[in-house]
């Protein structure tokens, strides 16, 4: 088995969107929460409608991105009524599963947040960037502040009752980091920042569905030992997916960038996944936005794809 390329998809597919991702010799689809309609949770029928949807292109979905913050905000901060929460991601769990879909990845983080996405990059490509510097002031955005003990505690009641769900169910579920990985943005902890707690959280349940969407830009923003990080958690089959990007600098300053002028040697990366045994998913991430390029990045991202082809063929 090789490793297998896939494209991010934010949006319902369209026989166009499809095409293009056909056209770029790939087969594979990562599905984004945003693509998938649901106020509590997803139909059965919903994500089936979407696998055919896909399938009927050329293309099949290997995982899905995210579950919605709507979906888990109060599991995530422990708040009554989280076991109900939970129930209905188990519910969308088994769901995923009996419409044939193999993983689930997911973050335990209460935003996701960019300073800027006007930074210019190289010739002029507008990338995010973000400086804790211009963040670190934010008020509370949960009404007051999460300690780190406290997210760790809920993250813990919530893994040990969805993973049994995802064992019957059939499907991976995949732990994203923090974005950015710094300890505590707009008043909430965020505990998935370096690699003690990748190997912390590895370790409440011992089972083969629970692992790691490993992306890079993450862990190259963390100014982690990224290699080593791929060889201990790789070599566990600990790694799912990966998403392949990067960025210039680490927290609490950078920027993204182009794939082949991070902080990173990327043909190093994926050579030290290969040696690692993974053969999962590898998707680009975010992409720069070039000129005369669509808001998905339709340039950017055939730009990366092909960058990620050539560094395949070259490892044989």
């Amino acid at each position: 088995m090789t490793m297998q390329l896939a494209v991010r998809q934010f949006t319902p597919p369209t026989d166009r969107r499809l095409q293009f991702i056909k056209q770029l010799g790939v087969d594979s689809i990562l599905l984004d929460a945003g693509a998938i309609p649901g106020e509590t949770h997803w139909a059965f029928r919903d994500l089936l409608h979407l696998r055919t949807r896909c399938e009927d292109g050329g293309v099949r979905i290997v995982a899905i991105e995210n579950i919605p913050r709507k979906f888990c905000e109060r599991a995530m901060l422990g708040l009554p009524g989280r076991d109900e929460e939970i129930e209905r991601i188990a519910t969308t769990i088994r769901n995923i599963g009996q419409a044939g879909i193999p993983s689930l990845a997911y973050a335990w983080m209460f935003s996701y947040c960019r300073t800027s996405s006007t930074t210019r990059g190289r010739g002029g490509a507008k990338v995010t960037s973000f400086d804790m510097a211009l963040a670190q002031n934010a008020p509370p955005s949960a009404g007051r502040i999460y300690t780190e003990d406290e997210m760790w505690a809920n993250y813990e009641y919530f893994i040990r009752a969805i993973v049994p769900v995802a064992e019957e169910a059939g499907v991976r579920l995949a732990l994203h980091p923090d974005d950015p990985p710094v300890e505590s943005l707009d008043g909430v902890a965020r505990i998935f920042r370096d690699f003690d707690a990748f190997k912390r959280a590895i370790e409440i349940v011992d089972s083969p569905v629970h692992g790691l969407h490993f992306c890079i830009g993450c862990w190259s923003e963390m100014g982690a030992r990224v290699l080593d990080a791929i060889r201990y958690f790789g070599e566990g089959e600990k790694i799912f997916s990966v998403h392949f990007r990067d960025v210039q600098g680490t927290v609490p300053k950078f920027q993204e960038c182009f794939v082949d002028e991070g902080n990173l040697d990327m043909a190093e990366v994926l050579k030290t996944l290969k040696e690692a045994g993974f053969t999962g998913i590898l998707a680009p991430d975010h992409v720069p936005h070039m000129v005369g390029d669509t808001r998905w990045g339709h340039r950017a991202r055939a730009y990366t794809i092909g960058y990620m082809k050539g560094l395949l063929k070259m490892l044989g």
